[in-house]
């Protein structure tokens, strides 16, 4: 039987076993559920379709959202890549993916919440531009998507996955560990360096607040979840370049629990404080609230 209760356990089971934290986390599910790997698999499959169907959605329409505040920027961004100036090509392809799939949430289309729909973008973004950059198939994809997640698994356990209740830092900056831990094995990096790719995002993204002006999730959601997969990138390149977390994994976990308690209520997704309260913010909100 597969038994672990955080990240350490997880890795030196991975270790003993000689497996990936995907191929660990597919075994695991399996004994959880009393169903095929097949089954799983399968089913993690039809995840992986409504990804793509929603990055080649954002990318190619033209939708925009019911509020006006979102649509059209990850075509933009996409359009762009293959000029990119700064960040390169392979930075500029997950940003704009990432774009793409918050803003199809954003326009009310289909998506995987992964870890939930706030922060959909970051973990198609990133996995889907690894996997284009490294030749590896959809075979590859949905076990890095089991490696995905079993760390946002670890961190429900140990913390949250609600903006509500830990601010952003527990939406888009657990989405940013999933993907870059799923991206460092989807790259051919160890289980060791997988979690610390995701100890060093979620670092990146402490106190992270949630205030989505007007209370809806696209300013400044859409855009963070573009910041979550360049996060995600970063700490997966230093991670499979040999560089360790200085404080394991579940240790920023469970300081992440500790930021989320401590933030003030107007930081946890209600809509009253950091971006949703300044005077764009409010003139936004009174914009969209006033009554027809």
């Amino acid at each position: 039987m597969l038994t672990f209760a955080s990240g350490a356990e997880l890795l030196a089971l991975a270790e003993r076993e000689n497996l990936s934290l995907g191929t660990l986390a597919l075994r695991w599910e399996s004994e959880q559920e009393r169903k095929p790997e097949a089954e799983l698999k399968a089913r993690m499959a039809e995840y992986l379709a409504v990804m793509r169907a929603a990055v080649e959605r954002g990318l190619t329409g033209k939708d925009r959202s019911p509020s006006g505040l979102a649509g059209g920027r990850g075509r933009l961004v996409w359009e762009a890549s293959g000029k990119a100036r700064v960040g390169g090509a392979t930075l500029a392809r997950a940003a704009a993916r990432a774009l793409a799939v918050a803003e199809v949430n954003a326009c009310m289309g289909r998506i995987v919440a992964a870890p939930t729909a706030g922060s959909c973008g970051i973990v198609p973004g990133v996995l889907f531009t690894v996997a284009e950059e490294n030749h590896k198939d959809d075979e590859a994809l949905v076990l890095a998507l089991f490696t995905a997640g079993v760390i946002g698994q670890l961190i429900a356990r140990r913390a949250t996955l609600a903006g509500a209740a830990g601010g952003c830092q527990a939406e888009c900056g657990a989405a940013a560990g999933m993907a870059a831990a799923a991206a460092v094995e989807l790259a051919g990096g160890s289980p060791g360096q997988a979690l610390a790719a995701a100890a060093i995002s979620l670092k990146g993204s402490l106190g992270l607040v949630c205030d989505p002006v007007a209370g809806l999730v696209e300013v400044p959601c859409i855009k963070r979840n573009a910041l979550g997969a360049a996060n995600a990138l970063t700490s997966a390149e230093l991670a499979l370049a040999g560089v360790e977390s200085a404080v394991p994994f579940d240790e920023v976990v469970d300081a992440m629990a500790e930021v989320g308690r401590s933030l003030p209520r107007e930081f946890k997704e209600t809509a009253l404080g950091g971006c949703a309260a300044t005077p764009t913010g409010r003139a936004w909100k009174e914009k969209l609230c006033r009554p027809f």
